[in-house]
């Protein structure tokens, strides 16, 4: 770095006072404007542009006009230029670098969860119903839902050291440098500890119109699409040029954050200087709700950007902590969807695709159309009975719409006439005989066909299941193709020199894929029952197995009258189980998998301590210890958490605040201590 140049400007210790009142500053002239703004520093140069910046951008309500801002922005580019000196905060750092070559994987510091749906009023009352059933009268946030790309900004000590894309939840994209260009996001905000703050980002409708304006030949179709590319865009000058915005909702990982709601958390994205919902209310019945519900559907063609909902949550963070989780989404918030828009278009075709269980599910090939800001050429249909129902017809009009505003879905016949849709009688892939089960159609022919092979082996290969980073659905299919590759029990005799036959496989390629194969082999008991493809069976189902039977062996015999007895899982699932484990071929790949060296056993790590035996429940607030704090101690010294107070319930550690989970447990006799005597047993 240049060794900076103050000579190129006046000290503010000279006796120049800087006029500081921003009124004081539009009644110079602007041949005097220069001077003055050589009398600042650089650090209050960059206050009063981002002052100016923020009243603009945040506030909608500037205060000077462009030129003035224009003036002091030129000054500091010059002084910048002069001295090497680009303060953290500095907007000159909002214009965009240097084109990224690839993006770079982030891990979030805390998992960002999606939020459960509900698409009706009725819906609504009974989400509502169960958390006031749980936790009592509560209070909820309610806020808009917007409808683009998330963004996970992390703050250290005061300043944006990074930003991601939400991706799987778990890890995004690295998206920092397009991040700085957006102006709504501050590079730094007043608080000096670690933060994990969430957004939206969007494209304002009138800034869709402006762009569209100046680039007449190569318009942007739509707000959405326009934000999410524009940000997942390896040149960050495209970023800056969409003049997009971050709407900030939501806070993850934190660390010295002192906010207790929903609504502290606003106030606290407010003082930072961050742009946040344009709705934000409280209510306390769904009634309440409801009315703003209603109210905002009124508004929402008026509003300058797209919403595709409404987001209901429980304020008090501690009560939420009482709620928990799912594997998917937190318990204590959902979104009510919008009803979906509505259009017609001609079907063209049906194409039968085949998916990892020899299961077939039509697909439907549209005319183009567009529909909530997306171009439709393809929707999914059930079975052929959905079909059949809603009296569908080849080169004929039918009713499109974008169910939950994200998945096309085919409503019906839009006209008479059109051609006969017929059903298939033989798999579309590999000609063989088909079988009717229930109401779907399946290909008899698991060995040999090509799809059903691709797909359980990209199932098998993917991260929830054995992780075998490098094993894309697009090298499945050309394992296949080239090497001969029928099952996921192949994968472990690849060599090098099989790989280097692949495009696109150069050495380092072919060493890291060989590495994650033989990493797959340490795989958990869990992840490997997912992986091996059963219907129906997720990864939270795959851990109760786990749990249960301790080994593939042991599930291999379970019976379904047995299976049935585990919560969540149904006849239907319990069925597709022992379905799976009667096939000889499913027999032949796990004989292979154990001859390999996979076979796992569900380990449980014996742990002994004051909650030995004991299963405890978490309730209210507690001062020296996060929820999950709490239950790591507990699951630590040999105690098991429940989500629920009920008989077979041993003790409850109840903090402040404690609501319902406390009055079930005193009226069933169960033991209830504080945190003082909770942090005594521990010994801390």
């Amino acid at each position: 770095m240049a060794k900076p140049n103050y000579d190129a400007f006046a000290s503010i210790h000279d006796g120049n006072a800087v006029q500081s009142s921003v009124n004081e500053v539009l009644y110079i002239s602007q041949t005097n404007l220069k001077k003055v703004f050589l009398t600042m520093t650089m650090q209050q140069m960059v206050k009063q542009l981002n002052t100016w910046a923020h009243e603009y951008y945040v506030l909608d309500n500037p205060s000077v006009p462009d030129t003035t801002y224009d003036a002091l922005y030129d000054q500091l580019v010059l002084l910048e230029k002069q001295t090497g000196v680009v303060l953290p905060d500095s907007p000159t750092r909002r214009v965009g670098g240097e084109p990224l070559k690839n993006f770079v994987q982030h891990t979030h510091r805390k998992r960002l969860y999606s939020l459960d749906k509900v698409q009706s009023f009725g819906e609504l009352a009974e989400w509502v119903s169960k958390v006031q059933k749980e936790l009592g009268q509560v209070e909820f946030s309610v806020e808009l839902k917007y409808d683009c790309l998330t963004i996970n900004a992390t703050y250290e000590n005061g300043v944006l050291v990074g930003a991601s894309t939400r991706g799987n939840g778990v890890v995004g994209e690295d998206v920092t440098e397009q991040v700085k260009t957006i102006r709504t996001v501050p590079l730094t905000i007043p608080f000096d500890g670690v933060c994990e703050l969430q957004g939206e980002g969007i494209m304002k409708l009138s800034q869709l119109a402006k762009h569209n304006q100046k680039n007449p030949n190569d318009p942007l179709k739509n707000a959405r699409n326009a934000a999410a590319g524009a940000i997942r865009n390896l040149n960050p000058k495209v970023t800056a040029e969409r003049n997009l915005d971050v709407v900030f909702y939501s806070a993850g990982y934190t660390e010295g954050l002192a906010c207790q709601s929903q609504t502290e958390l606003v106030s606290f994205l407010k003082d930072c200087g961050m742009l946040t919902n344009f709705v934000f209310q409280t209510a306390r019945s769904f009634e309440e709700i409801r009315q703003i519900i209603e109210n905002i559907g009124q508004m929402r063609s008026s509003l300058d950007f797209l919403i595709d909902g409404v987001v209901i949550k429980v304020n008090d963070f501690a009560l939420r902590e009482e709620l928990g989780y799912t594997d998917k989404f937190p318990k204590w918030a959902v979104a009510y969807k919008f009803d979906a828009e509505q259009v017609t278009t001609t079907l063209l075709d049906v194409d039968w695709q085949v998916g990892r269980t020899g299961k077939l599910t039509p697909v439907a090939i549209l005319e183009p159309v567009e529909l909530c800001g997306a171009t439709i050429k393809r929707a999914t249909l059930n079975n052929f009975g959905d079909i059949t129902r809603k009296k569908l017809h080849k080169n004929a009009l039918v009713f499109i719409r974008r169910s939950n505003d994200v998945i096309p879905e085919v409503l019906g016949s839009a006209e008479e006439g059109g051609d006969i849709i017929l059903k298939p009688t033989t798999c579309p892939a590999c000609g063989s005989a088909l079988t009717e089960v229930g109401a779907h159609l399946f290909c008899t022919n698991a060995s040999h066909c090509t799809p059903q092979i691709v797909q359980r082996i990209s199932h098998y290969s993917s991260k929830n299941a054995c992780d075998i980073d490098g094993i894309s659905e697009k090298t499945v299919e050309a394992l296949v193709a080239n090497l001969g590759v029928t099952s996921v029990a192949d994968l472990y005799s690849l060599t090098a020199d099989d790989l280097a036959t692949l495009e696109g496989f150069k050495a380092k390629k072919i060493q890291n894929t060989l590495k994650a194969i033989e990493q797959s082999k340490n795989v958990k008991l869990a992840q490997f029952i997912f992986a091996l493809g059963l219907d129906n069976v997720g990864s939270v189902t795959a851990k109760d197995l786990a749990s249960k039977y301790g080994s593939v062996d042991a599930l291999s015999k379970a019976t379904a009258e047995e299976l049935v007895q585990i919560d969540g899982i149904g006849e239907i699932v319990a069925e597709g189980i022992v379905q799976y484990f009667a096939e000889e071929q499913n027999l032949e790949i796990i004989s292979r998998l154990k001859d390999i060296g996979i076979n796992p056993t569900y380990q449980v790590e014996q742990k002994v301590g004051v909650f030995t035996g004991k299963k405890v429940v978490l309730t209210g607030s507690l001062a020296n210890f996060t929820r999950s704090q709490a239950a790591k101690l507990i699951e630590q010294n040999g105690g098991e958490i429940s989500a629920s107070v009920s008989k077979s319930v041993n003790l409850v550690v109840a903090g402040t605040d404690a609501g319902s989970k406390l009055t079930k447990a005193q009226n069933l006799g169960i033991e209830i201590i504080d945190e003082q005597t909770f942090q005594q047993l521990l010994n801390l």
